[in-house]
């Protein structure tokens, strides 16, 4: 896959049984390698107007994925199916400790695109909060679409 793509990242929280929620997405453009087994991905996003960018940086393969974030907020979240990991979530206003539990994960490959589907059990302070799904994809910047 060339280097320069563009990512496509959709999530989306369940916070209450029953609750409808609206998923996150963002499309944005980014550079993709690949090495030693992992697929990586790099992205700009700005969080707030007036704001310096926060950089994103995606680690994918087909036992974990990592995303890290360096910015207006700051974290490290692993995904590893069935293990609990623990990060600090950093924002301007504060930081809240977080526990990620992935409980399904699924990684395509093709020569055009990469699509990483995680679903993850989302704590807060030792208390449970959420049951989340991620989906990160990328294909070459010069692809029309996306397959979703």
């Amino acid at each position: 896959m060339d280097k320069n793509v563009l990512i496509h990242v959709r999530g989306l929280q369940m916070m209450e049984v029953g609750e409808e929620q609206e998923p996150i997405e963002l499309v944005v453009p980014g550079q993709y390698y690949f090495r030693n087994g992992s697929h990586y991905l790099r992205y700009e996003e700005i969080l707030d107007e007036g704001s310096e960018p926060t950089i994103n940086y995606i680690k994918m393969s087909p036992q974990s994925m990592e995303v890290r974030k360096q910015g207006l907020v700051n974290v490290h979240m692993v995904f590893e199916r069935g293990k609990k990991n623990m990060t600090f979530y950093t924002t301007p206003f504060g930081t809240l400790q977080m526990g990620i539990v992935a409980t399904g994960m699924e990684l395509n490959e093709s020569d055009n695109n990469i699509n990483m589907k995680v679903d993850y059990a989302l704590d807060m302070n030792e208390e449970h909060v959420a049951d989340c799904y991620l989906s990160v994809q990328a294909q070459p910047a010069d692809s029309k679409d996306f397959v979703l």
